[in-house]
């Protein structure tokens, strides 16, 4: 609901993230607007997946705008949402997949390591031949490398997105209800979930990037430098500058 308060306060116009990738030389800003019309876009895909309050969408993605977007979504639909990081390998992803019984998984075809393109899609291909209850694979074009399909699960980001209504209302949640599952590393053992309530997480991470971050939104720009896979990502890329109605670099 934080986008939707921000473009009826009036700061529609005013950035919300900014995109820079020096690996494809591709920059792209999102309006506070923008980023409202592409959630509420990729929400209706969701919904129209079958999608709903409580249930698990797992992640597993590069640090490219698409991720916060289809995290918001989530939120927005009060589906449960897991981001696991890209640098996991298959059987990670799967011990994660099967724990929290996702229902969707959004991936890209790949993503850059060190400048080069390396395959992210083969990884959720291999996971997947694990027991999984996993309905979709949703695909972003991100390096344009072939990867391969199974008909019926996997789909084209663009090919859902494109031509969504941009009205998804947004469902008012219970403080206790579940925003996310993030895992711990499992080095020691099993992953454990762990889960975050949307009320409490959303008030600290709003409250610690305003006053130990300092971050002004009318005049600052505001860069974490972390993954989106991590919780400092979750907390510092997206929930917190965003609750704040500030304009992030990632």
């Amino acid at each position: 609901n934080a986008l939707d308060r921000h473009v009826a306060d009036g700061r529609g116009d005013q950035a919300a993230l900014i995109y820079d990738s020096p690996v494809t030389g591709s920059k792209r800003t999102y309006t506070y607007r923008e980023m409202l019309d592409e959630t509420a876009r990729f929400a209706g895909v969701l919904r129209e997946l079958g999608v709903g309050r409580g249930d698990r969408v797992v992640l597993y993605m590069p640090m490219i705008p698409e991720a916060a977007i289809a995290m918001l979504a989530c939120a927005r639909l009060g589906a449960v949402h897991s981001v696991v990081f890209g640098g996991f390998a298959a059987h990670e992803l799967a011990t994660r997949i099967d724990d929290a019984q996702c229902k969707v998984v959004v991936t890209t075809d790949g993503q850059f390591r060190r400048g080069k393109p390396s395959p992210l899609k083969p990884a959720v291909d291999e996971a997947l031949q694990y027991p999984n209850p996993v309905e979709k694979v949703l695909v972003v074009k991100r390096t344009g490398t072939d990867v391969e399909w199974t008909e019926g699960r996997d789909v084209w980001w663009h090919d859902l997105v494109d031509g969504q209504p941009d009205t998804h209302q947004a469902r008012a949640h219970d403080s206790e209800h579940p925003l996310f599952i993030l895992y711990t590393s499992g080095t020691t053992g099993k992953p454990k979930g762990i889960f975050h309530t949307s009320g409490g997480f959303l008030t600290q991470v709003a409250y610690t990037n305003a006053v130990v971050h300092d971050v002004h939104p009318e005049t600052d720009v505001y860069w974490c430098t972390a993954d989106v896979g991590w919780v400092t990502g979750h907390s510092y890329i997206v929930y917190g500058p965003l609750a704040n109605g500030a304009t992030q670099l990632m």
